[in-house]
Order: C-alpha cells, then sequence, then structure tokens
C-alpha cells in the first residue's frame, strides 16, 4: 500500500572554507558575469536533522545547479540526490529535480524517484532559507519533502 512520508532535513551549501562543499565547475563566456547566466555547480552537501551544520548528519545531497536565469527572480535548475546515511532511511534515495527561485520565501520541486525505503517515490518538496551570508556564499536551506511510496 502507498504511504506518505514528511521528513524534515536542512540542506548546507558551503562553497567557502578549506573544504566547501560546493564548487563551481563551468561557466559562460559572458558579458556581464555578476549574474552568473550558464555557472554549472557540482554539490555533495551535508544533510543535517537540524538547522546547525554542526547537528546530527543524515545524509548528503549530491548533484548539480545551473545558474539558468537571465533576469529576474533568478533561478536555478537543480538535478540532485538525497542519499540517506543514518538513521531509518539510511541506504535510501530521494532524487529531486526542477525550478529554484532562490529568493523567494517557498520554493517548490519535484521528487523524480528514488531507492531502497522511496522505491517507486513521487511527491514534491518546499524549501525555505533559514540562513544565507551574501559575502562566502554559505546557505543553510530547510527542505519539507513530501514523498508517496510504497
Amino acid at each position: 500500500m502507498e504511504k506518505l512520508t514528511h521528513l524534515q532535513v536542512y540542506w548546507h551549501d558551503k562553497p567557502s572554507g578549506p573544504i566547501p562543499t560546493t564548487i563551481l565547475v563551468a561557466s559562460a563566456n559572458f558579458t556581464n558575469p555578476s549574474i552568473g547566466f550558464g555557472s554549472i555547480i557540482v554539490i555533495d552537501d551535508a544533510l543535517t536533522e537540524g538547522p546547525e551544520l554542526d547537528s546530527e548528519l543524515i545524509g548528503r545531497a549530491q548533484g548539480s545547479y545551473v545558474l539558468a536565469s537571465l533576469g529576474q527572480p533568478p533561478a536555478v535548475i537543480m538535478s540532485m540526490t538525497f542519499a540517506f546515511t543514518a538513521g531509518e532511511y539510511n541506504g535510501s534515495t530521494i532524487s529531486i529535480a526542477g525550478r529554484n527561485t532562490v529568493l523567494s520565501a517557498v520554493r517548490e520541486m519535484s521528487i523524480a524517484g528514488g531507492t531502497g525505503v522511496f522505491r517507486f517515490a513521487r511527491g514534491y518538496v518546499q524549501m525555505r532559507t533559514h540562513f544565507f551570508n551574501f559575502t562566502s556564499g554559505d546557505a543553510s536551506v530547510k527542505y519539507d519533502i513530501y514523498v508517496l511510496h510504497y
């Protein structure tokens, strides 16, 4: 029987420091680099139970995003897998994809699938920025995950 699971996790995007979890791997030869259009970023971000980076680590968000907006609002196209490494969902994954208008208070993307406990997954995530440092680019984002699975 299909069931709905609601999870709350915090995603920590950290381009700063000696071991960044977010790396710019390509950028467009564009006349206005300040908007970043065409940039491709690869991530291996921590997923934690709480909003602080030192709270309980429950997995990693691995994937990429592309700065895909020339104008306003700024948007990125994201494709990533939440790989759970602890707790009840250890060894399971949820794949997430969609458009993220990063300055909106609440954003939504779709769940494209999953493995382990989340086989045949479908659903959506809602994201809310908990913390963003404009100087370093470090961010903590709350993900409310609503996933249907068997």
